[in-house]
């Protein structure tokens, strides 16, 4: 067992209320119950000694390992293969009963010897709460149960377990067709364990969740150039979504590096305003209408609820039940993966300032028509009274789209997507006849043109830049023809592409900006961001530019992990950095896709 495998040598697998990660050696390393945002009960990822961790594998003598999906579902296959035999490890999560909050979450792992005899090891090692709270061992019946402050866990198998100090070590030996299988439940502190499995349970369990996500997957009506692909984003971002609100949590994970050794270690265990409204495009693209209009109803429910920090209607993220508390702490006994400290848990960039969000809330409801119909004459009335807040208060500094600490400015990207807010808000008051201030909708949304053309505009760059009166420039811009903000072919759009190619983009991988320099508070550098990667795909595809944009897409997915999934950055050697996997990097790579088909699709016409 590595101490740290690479954050890319990692599947995801969860129950649409929480999520796991298993490394190619059938360690889960991460896991935190029983919400995304709860306290781990494992977390060996972000410290080997003290965090947790959950092996079941073969013993390691000259094993060769391959790791990946059942097609088209959410389980995890990792194959051991040696010269004495080879073992697989079935990993996944029940999730046909997500919809309703619960405590319960089970985590199963099946193992079969193919060929051969396989000797498998399993430990069950939690450290509850971040590694901070204690646990006591029982092993009475076959469970075992470790029990802490306001936890239980349960662990049972098809074979004996045994104790080992205060965590189980066992050992089963299969012989070729031979399956054994291990069940962790972890429940409210007071709740019995379930009865024992069988392997004929756990089988039955195996194949219900193969068909689970396999009918899921039906309803895609993708039928363009890269099914895999695309359909292997759906599930992730099916995964990273929590079925009871319909609220997707921007990734699976916390304190994974930006740069490795480095202070860019957040906490993204939490929904963002833009990254769930941007999703909405992606989902209705694919034909899952209903994960949008839930995330869309979400969305409605914030704009009538409690203000943010600063009396703003909206803040930037929440949990995934809509509270907006996240305070930040620092988790001082964790020494974070590879010594990048400090583990942040919680997130304190929920009390910027980030007026780009309001484009974005009113560029997913202008999409999701039928949901902004839905949304009835008091859904509209929170809307709109939103509308005559930002005629206010658009034309303000903030702390800009990728949450910079480094103090407030007036971010162009803000500035376009107010203007989004209220041209995408005139269309629906006018396409709906909805009460609204539309006069002064419309001055606001022509005064923000104005005034990006204007202070927006480097003359040195011939390019939009970052913010007013700077040089820097910033791929957020990027989604500019996307919202229609500029036309894709036009003039000055195209002298902002080129010289973000000529600045930001590095063999088809794309920086957000330049730290060095826009200082932006914080020490250290970072990589490429996937996410801006399948933006400047977007872009090229809409700027007629295919086999540039082909090329890119296809390219960047060689950067993918071993099962299709991206972090969300990738750094100097191509190693993925950042948390894992990343909600934002699946959605633009299928909003990329969707509009790169469409534009070779029109080619060939």
């Amino acid at each position: 067992m590595d101490r740290y495998p690479l954050i890319a040598d990692h599947g995801l697998v969860g129950d649409l209320q929480t999520a796991a990660l298993v490394s190619s050696q059938g360690v889960v390393d991460w896991w935190a119950t029983p919400r995304f945002d709860s306290p781990s009960v494992f977390a060996a990822l972000l410290d080997h000694d003290r965090g947790g961790y959950f092996r079941f594998a073969p013993e390691p003598r000259g094993t060769v390992r391959k790791q990946l999906y059942y097609p088209d579902t959410a389980v995890l296959v990792t194959r051991f293969m040696s010269p004495d035999g080879v073992g697989e490890v079935f990993d996944w999560m029940p999730a046909d009963h997500a919809g309703t909050p619960t405590d319960r979450h089970v985590l199963m792992r099946g193992v079969r010897a193919v060929r051969g005899s396989v000797r498998f090891v399993l430990e069950c090692r939690p450290r509850l709460d971040y590694g901070r709270a204690a646990h006591e061992l029982e092993l009475r019946d076959g469970t075992a149960t470790f029990r802490a402050p306001g936890v239980a866990a349960h662990l049972q198998g098809t074979f004996p377990l045994q104790r080992d100090g205060g965590d189980v070590r066992s050992t089963v030996t299969l012989k070729a067709g031979e399956v054994a299988g291990a069940v962790l439940t972890v429940d409210a502190p007071d709740a019995q364990p379930p009865p024992s499995p069988t392997v004929d349970g756990v089988l039955r369990e195996f194949w219900a969740a193969v068909e689970f996500w396999q009918r899921w997957i039906r309803v895609s009506r993708y039928r363009g150039r890269w099914p895999g692909v695309v359909h292997r984003s759906a599930i992730t971002l099916k995964l990273l979504t929590y079925a009871p609100t319909g609220a997707p949590v921007a990734a699976a994970t916390m304190g994974l590096p930006e740069q490795i050794g480095g202070e860019r270690n957040w906490d993204y265990r939490y929904t963002w305003v833009r990254d769930g409204s941007l999703s909405v495009r992606a989902l209705l693209d694919l034909g899952f209408d209903e994960e949008a209009a839930q995330f869309t109803r979400w969305l409605g429910d914030r704009l009538h609820g409690q203000e943010g920090a600063g009396g703003e209607p909206l803040q930037i993220m929440y949990r995934v039940d809509g509270d907006p508390e996240l305070p930040e702490e620092v988790l001082p006994h964790l020494e974070g993966y590879r010594g990048s400290y400090p583990v942040r848990a919680g997130n304190a960039a929920a009390d910027q300032l980030q007026l780009d969000i309001y484009g974005e809330v009113l560029y997913a409801l202008a999409e999701g028509r039928e949901v902004a119909k839905r949304a009835g004459y008091h859904g509209w009335k929170n809307l709109a009274r939103t509308l005559d807040w930002l005629a206010d208060s658009w034309d303000r500094p903030d702390e800009g789209v990728w949450e910079t600490r480094g103090g407030r400015k007036d971010f162009t990207f803000s500035r376009v997507m107010s203007w989004v807010a209220f041209d995408r808000g005139l269309r629906l008051a006018a396409d709906y006849s909805r009460p609204a201030d539309a006069p002064r909708w419309t001055a606001a949304r022509d005064a923000i043109l104005e005034q990006v053309m204007e202070r927006g505009w480097n003359d040195r760059e011939q390019a939009l830049a970052q913010h007013y009166g700077g040089d820097v420039l910033d791929a957020s811009l990027l989604l500019i023809p996307r919202v229609g903000f500029l036309a894709p072919r036009t003039e000055s759009w195209l002298s902002t592409l080129d010289a973000m190619e000529h600045t930001l983009v590095s063999d088809s991988l794309v920086y957000r900006y330049d730290p060095a320099a826009s200082p932006d508070g914080l020490r250290g550098s970072e990589g490429t961001f996937s996410l801006c990667t399948f933006l400047y795909v977007d872009a090229l595809a809409r700027a007629g530019r295919l086999r540039q944009a082909r090329y890119a897409f296809e390219k960047m997915q060689t950067y993918a992990n071993h099962v299709g999934l991206f972090a969300e950055e990738i750094g100097p050697s191509g190693e993925q950095l950042g948390n894992f996997p990343q909600a934002f990097t699946h959605l633009s790579l299928i909003m990329a896709a969707t509009t790169l088909d469409d534009a070779l699709d029109r080619q060939r016409d």
